[in-house]
């Protein structure tokens, strides 16, 4: 409701006025994505990778240049996700050295992936050779067939 209408135009119902806007403000601050899941969303969006599927296994291919085994995490969570992450760090500055332009991206990395139901979770292995990421998940064995079970007649 606007006051000004009313005939009522002092400050203070003008402050009024603004105080019965501020549940809206709160509201949108509140249903608003929060830093955390868009900084994941810039992480995971920004770590592009391949997959490719083999005969007897699949392999998630991620170019990682300039990082060390350790800066690397690849878990598997909730027994059918692939989660592939880290941290690219900034090198450290010389004296007297500034930059001129900076296009390497620094900062966390993750990629998640939903396993099909064939992978064997106890079996992924993660090997970084120069400068890309390669881990291979195998596959479980396909199930047996039932044989169909045979039933004597008897005579009665």
């Amino acid at each position: 409701m606007d006051f000004r209408l009313a005939g009522f135009d002092s400050p203070l119902f003008a402050t009024l006025h603004h105080l019965m806007d501020v549940p809206d403000e709160v509201d949108k601050s509140f249903n608003g994505p929060t830093r955390t899941y868009v900084r994941d969303a810039r992480a995971m969006a920004a770590t592009p990778a391949d997959v490719k599927e083999f005969p007897g296994s699949y392999a998630f291919v991620v170019d990682m240049p300039g990082l060390n085994s350790g800066d690397i995490k690849v878990q598997v969570e909730d027994d059918n996700v692939l989660v592939i992450s880290g941290e690219r760090k900034r090198e450290e500055e010389k004296e007297g050295a500034k930059y001129l332009r900076m296009e390497r991206r620094v900062g966390k990395f993750m990629r998640k992936f939903t396993l099909p139901e064939n992978a064997n979770t106890e079996a992924v292995s993660a090997v970084c050779r120069d400068g890309v990421l390669t881990v291979t998940v195998e596959k479980l064995p396909p199930p047996e067939p039932k044989k169909p079970k045979t039933v004597e007649v008897k005579v009665a």
